[in-house]
């Protein structure tokens, strides 16, 4: 992945913290920016990204994804989240169970909670705290590009492997991790 500098759009800080449906308001604007998506450098090799000024003090992002890239499980932690695809398609899997937050390293997962999304450009969706999710750029041959938001700024990522019915809690990521 290969970061770069922050772009400023047009948020301007409230005195109520976003909601998700702010946030997903956010992103689609954000996404039918046409200039905007296409400044984004893309790389055949890996993600790239560039911050953005998301509403009330969120942490916000412009993402390119190359063919057959993805996230790999993850949650953001405490925060509230959207993503909004710009550009191409991605494909969100994610869990619709409550996990335990914290103090654990290993978990079953039941049977029916798994769900899949097809995201086509201009499709998005928001999300809640702890929410675990991958995201990913199945075309072979087409990049993607999407943007997120997410409030409280990103305090941590937790990283999970999955194999079958078993989620293990692998990694945990702060700020300095990724910026």
């Amino acid at each position: 992945m290969s970061a770069q500098p922050a772009v400023s759009t047009s948020a301007s800080p409230s005195a109520a913290p976003p909601t998700q449906a702010d946030l997903l308001d956010f992103v689609r604007h954000t996404a039918a920016d046409a200039e905007l998506i296409s400044s984004l450098p893309l790389d055949p090799e890996g993600r790239t990204w560039v911050r953005l000024n998301g509403p009330g003090g969120s942490e916000a992002w412009l993402i390119g994804w190359p063919p057959g890239s993805g996230t790999g499980w993850h949650d953001h932690a405490d925060s509230i989240g959207a993503f909004t695809t710009a550009a191409g398609a991605l494909r969100e899997n994610s869990l619709a169970a409550r996990l335990p937050t914290d103090g654990w390293q290993t978990l079953e997962l039941t049977e029916g909670v798994d769900r899949e999304r097809h995201l086509a450009a201009g499709q998005g969706r928001s999300f809640g705290r702890h929410h675990v999710h991958e995201v990913l750029n199945a075309s072979p041959e087409e990049h993607a590009v999407s943007v997120h938001a997410y409030y409280p700024p990103l305090p941590r990522i937790r990283r999970y492997s999955r194999s079958g019915p078993i989620l293990r809690l692998e990694q945990v990521e702060r700020p300095e991790d990724w910026q």
